[in-house]
């Protein structure tokens, strides 16, 4: 029952906080983990204490697979080189580096201690990161390398988490069998979460008419991905990302506009309340882990997590700069479209490589995977030094969300960076390419014979958009597109109105669907476009019901 009282007051304090967050001058979570933190210390509020295993199992799989399906297959491979540098090679590198540092300055961490620490604190969070980088107008390929990197690099760090816990109990470590595990667990998750995609890829298109059915199956999805790869001994969290990215891909092709509409209603409020709950279950952890270190000061428990958070920061800079320059493995040249600006914008600069090596905030996997650590050994003992890994973890969350988090907008001011001008002139590009192409159907491929009065009607429309655009793209401004419900068409009899209307929807979906394809443009406008189209269809649907009352 106290468990109970836990979950439904963190979450009318979660509701309380959302209300000020669009006042806010820095990221929500930093506010939801600093409250978490002062809830902590009230003795009388209910502390929600949950088992790891349910944080990994209800939390990971639905936040990873939300982040995975709204990343661009084609900007994701793009970029698969600089994102596997930053989400495997830098992992295992602060890894290595924070066991140094733990078992020479922190007294009584041994090696296998020391990695273990390390292993928990080097992934930066897709969470975390999704939170910090929203709303900043970032460069499109920056934004897409950090999340990019926060979905792969939780399989990277976990694994070499199991492995340091086993030469933990063990006191054993042979390199070339972890190596040998590893790329199983890789290639292992990488394939059962491309499988478990195409399954359900299958299941969808089965169940296309029926949106509330083709909705709850999303939200199954995730989990059975990551419990199936988990029965098999395989990555979880590979799988679950994989088993993102594959459905995304398909989506425009396997969802109605229903399932479309419906499915990011529940997604938005599922993802916004479970990423919200953790950031608070995260900083009701700092109490309860000062409780049980006595033995040291506060100063010298401050010290040792400000040295940790100081490794993890130095480390990821050092790193992000010495491939960028070194080895060109994170910049390299953009294609871009249009006008100078827009090319301008994707050249390589320090400044975006700053950015990126920045934007290393810790979060959920880090602190889940604290509390994951086991009370005892193998053998009976107690596990060594658990209380003290689970407060330095908490530090470097803190610190990252905190220092980095708060700093970074007012890093992109100083610095001057721009907004993300390339991502608005594409989508202006689409959108005008759509109207043309639509406008061409209209005039010469429409496959029923219309009324010349009804054909003018009909592009008059779609022109009078077309030059809304094009002024808009001249002067600078915001456009809000037309709407066919808004129309003046639908003052005169609309049977033959809508039946046009029909055939051009399915001509838009089909040009939008080869634009996804063949990416020419990026994921993330033609995205808006069919959100828009998915509205209009809505809009259509009522007209053709009350059409048939």
């Amino acid at each position: 029952m106290q468990q109970f009282d836990a979950v439904i007051l963190s979450l009318v304090v979660l509701i309380a906080l959302s209300t000020f967050e669009g006042r806010l001058k820095f990221p929500f979570p930093i506010l939801l983990v600093i409250t978490g933190a002062v809830l902590g210390l009230i003795p009388q509020f209910p502390i929600l204490m949950l088992d790891p295993d349910v944080v990994f199992l209800i939390f990971l799989p639905p936040l990873l697979f939300d982040a995975a399906s709204r990343t661009s297959w084609h900007d994701f491979r793009k970029d698969i080189l600089p994102i596997s540098t930053l989400a495997i090679a830098l992992v295992f590198f602060t890894t290595v580096t924070v066991a140094l540092a733990a078992y020479y300055f922190i007294p009584g961490f041994s090696w296998p201690l020391a990695f273990v620490l390390g292993a928990i604190v080097s992934p930066p969070d897709a969470v975390a990161a999704t939170g910090i980088t929203k709303g900043l107008g970032l460069n499109k390929r920056v934004v897409t390398i950090i999340e990019g990197e926060s979905l792969v690099n939780d399989a990277s760090a976990l694994i070499g988490y199991r492995f340091a816990l086993i030469a933990v109990n063990t006191g054993t470590f042979v390199f070339w069998q972890a190596g040998l595990q590893f790329s199983l667990l890789v290639a292992g998750g990488i394939l059962c979460g491309v499988a478990t995609g195409y399954i359900f890829v299958w299941m969808h298109k089965k169940i296309t008419r029926n949106s509330i059915t083709s909705t709850s199956l999303t939200l199954l999805t995730p989990f059975i991905s990551y419990i199936l790869a988990e029965r098999l001994h395989v990555s979880g969290v590979l799988a679950v990302v994989c088993t993102g990215l594959f459905i995304a891909w398909r989506s425009p092709k396997i969802f109605s506009y229903q399932t479309r509409i419906r499915s990011k209603s529940v997604w938005d409020t599922l993802i916004y309340i479970l990423n919200g709950f953790i950031f608070l279950l995260i900083g009701q952890q700092l109490p309860d882990a000062l409780k049980e270190l006595g033995e040291y000061s506060l100063p010298v428990l401050l010290a040792y997590g400000l040295l940790i958070s100081v490794v993890v920061i130095v480390v990821r800079i050092v790193w992000v700069f010495a491939t960028a320059f070194s080895h060109k493995l994170v910049w390299g040249d953009i294609k871009t479209v249009g006008s100078k600006e827009i090319q301008d914008e994707g050249k390589t600069t320090w400044k975006n490589v700053l950015i990126v090596a920045w934007t290393g905030t810790r979060g959920i996997v880090s602190m889940a995977t604290a509390l994951a650590l086991p009370l005892t050994l193998t053998a009976g003992a107690s596990f060594p030094h658990r209380s003290l890994i689970l407060f330095l973890t908490f530090v470097v969350i803190f610190v990252t969300l905190v220092i980095q988090g708060m700093s970074l907008p007012l890093m992109i001011r100083i610095l001057g960076v721009k907004p993300n001008l390339r991502s608005d002139k594409e989508e202006e590009e689409l959108q005008k390419f759509v109207l043309q192409s639509t406008l061409y159907f209209i005039e010469h491929e429409f496959p029923i014979p219309l009324e010349e009065s009804i054909k003018r009607q009909i592009k008059a429309v779609y022109e009078e958009t077309l030059r809304q655009l094009q002024q808009k793209i001249k002067d600078g401004k915001n456009l809000q597109l037309t709407n066919l419900e808004e129309e003046p068409w639908l003052t005169v009899p609309v049977a033959p109105i809508l039946l046009a209307q029909l055939e051009i929807s399915k001509f838009r979906r089909g040009l939008l669907l080869r634009l996804h394809k063949n990416s020419r443009y990026n994921y993330e406008s033609i995205r808006k476009l069919e959100q828009q189209l998915d509205r209009d269809d809505l809009n259509l649907n009522d007209v053709l019901k009350r059409e048939d009352e």
